[in-house]
């Protein structure tokens, strides 16, 4: 399957809908897919009522003002909170990874942008728990994922650096004065801000990492990670061409203060890779980088700017994107209200591990490289198997909620086809790629009923038949290509 995503010409101008360039289903549900994980069809034809550019405010200001995930209880546990064997505090810590997994995947799909965003910034500061295995790390990290996740960047950059789990998974609390450990400074630089061998060199990293040295190792389990005077380097360091007795807070200053442009670059790359096509245009890219920089690292205005774009509402960016495993689900069950459970969720989350998406634990620092990666013949099958199953539960759980979906996305009518292209529509960006493909999508609604029950005037969306049909048409469709693109 190719796609090329390359062709897209028009420019950063606010979209302004004409008749020629309506705003419309297909628009609303691309905005939807890449600003959350998708959309009702009720919340879909609610905003063809709303003017694009408040709709994108809304939603960036919904991000904005939403209540951070709910703390679980052992939020700030320490060793002291866990009894039993080692064999019972495993259990007992895994259960409230579990637990939080639910909550995160959870607000993944009722919180849109904001959540969206936590994830998307979780593959950039990446920290891997299996690394550091203390549930309050877990979440005091993702905490801070959650409060910076459309904030300043730079401040960002400066608190996500010292929560516990960074500081454990990429050696913080392993750097002292005599002993520094570069493994931090280098990521800094390389992955988090500037891209490798941009803007830094092997002595800039020596010098950071002495700048960053004093954070002690945690005492026991989970234990606190504090900063400590005799483990500092209080000697001169020349970092970017400036010399001074630098420390952590330096260091960030000194990076933003050096290198705009170069951060500037590198995160609205990643953003337009991810958000709009895998194929950069650096000529957009440009213009969000002065919209970032303009801003102090503000992320918030070049979402708004990118959003509200005539470029990102373009015909080119629609359905170049490859889902992935998260998406691929919960995409699905957004757009088709169909029910689910936590067994369901929890199953769901067991898949993408075995598929290549563990939550919590991207491949390695570098994260997931997202697109063509997510699909090989492993995970196509467990792709397939986690909607299978979820289309199959929801059957046996209630199955008119079927005749619901299909009343939600075509409304109240006797045309089989128009139900068949509706449906198709709603769950794909660019719907079959084919004529004939669609008549093997509307055969497989039909099932055992011939066209003479289905255009006779006697079938309807009423009719017993239909929430078999439906279902027999969304397990068809599980398996087709363009289910896998956004």
């Amino acid at each position: 399957m190719e796609i090329f995503s390359d062709c897209n010409t028009a420019s950063l101008n606010p979209y302004v809908p004409t008749a020629e360039n309506p705003w419309d289903a297909s628009k609303i549900n691309h905005l939807y897919r890449r600003m959350g994980f998708s959309a009702s069809a009720q919340t879909v034809n609610t905003a063809q009522h709303q003017n694009p550019s408040n709709l994108v405010d809304s939603l960036i200001d919904q991000a904005l003002n939403i209540p951070l995930l709910t703390a679980p209880a052992w939020a700030q546990w320490n060793d002291s909170n866990y009894s039993g064997d080692d064999d019972q505090v495993r259990d007992t810590k895994n259960t409230q990874v579990e637990e939080w997994a639910l909550t995160v995947t959870r607000g993944m799909i009722t919180n849109n942008l904001r959540d969206r965003l936590s994830f998307f910034w979780s593959n950039h500061f990446v920290t891997e728990y299996r690394e550091y295995q203390c549930p309050a790390y877990l979440y005091q990290y993702y905490e801070v994922l959650q409060q910076y996740a459309l904030g300043n960047f730079r401040e960002f950059t400066r608190e996500v650096g010292l929560t516990p789990a960074m500081l454990m998974y990429l050696d913080g609390g392993r750097n002292r004065r005599g002993a520094p450990n570069e493994n931090y400074a280098r990521e800094l630089y390389e992955l988090f801000t500037m891209g490798e061998g941009n803007g830094y060199t092997e002595q800039d990293i020596l010098e950071t990492a002495r700048a960053l040295t004093g954070y002690t190792d945690r005492p026991v389990d989970c234990g606190t990670i504090s900063f400590d005077t005799s483990t500092f380097d209080p000697g001169s360091k020349t970092i970017f061409g400036r010399a001074g007795n630098w420390g952590y807070d330096d260091v960030i200053d000194i990076l933003f203060d050096a290198h705009p442009r170069l951060i500037g670059t590198f995160i609205c790359t990643r953003l337009y890779n991810f958000f709009v096509s895998p194929v950069t245009n650096e000529q957009i890219v440009d213009q969000l980088v002065d919209t970032f920089v303009n801003n102090d690292f503000e992320i918030a205005p070049v979402l708004r700017q990118l959003f509200k774009s005539e470029h990102f509402f373009n015909e080119e960016t629609i359905g170049v994107v490859i889902k992935s495993h998260f998406d691929f689900f919960i995409n699905f069950i957004n757009e088709t209200g169909l029910s689910y459970t936590d067994d369901t969720l929890s199953w769901m989350l067991n898949s993408c591990r075995l598929a290549g998406q563990q939550l919590f634990s991207p491949v390695d620092v570098a994260g997931w490289q997202r697109n063509r990666s997510w699909i090989n013949s492993n995970s196509l099958i467990l792709r397939w198997n986690m909607l299978d199953t979820l289309v199959t539960r929801a059957w046996e759980a209630n199955q008119e909620q079927f005749r619901d979906f299909a009343l939600a996305v075509a409304g109240d009518t006797n045309d089989f086809e128009f139900v068949v292209r509706s449906i198709c529509g709603k769950l794909m960006a660019k719907e079959l790629f084919s004529e004939a493909e669609m008549q093997v999508a509307c055969d497989a609604f039909k099932g055992a009923m011939t066209d003479d029950h289905m255009t006779n005037g006697a079938w309807n969306l009423y009719n017993e038949h239909v929430p078999l049909q439906v279902f027999q048409l969304l397990i068809h469709l599980i398996r087709q290509p363009e289910l896998q693109l956004k």
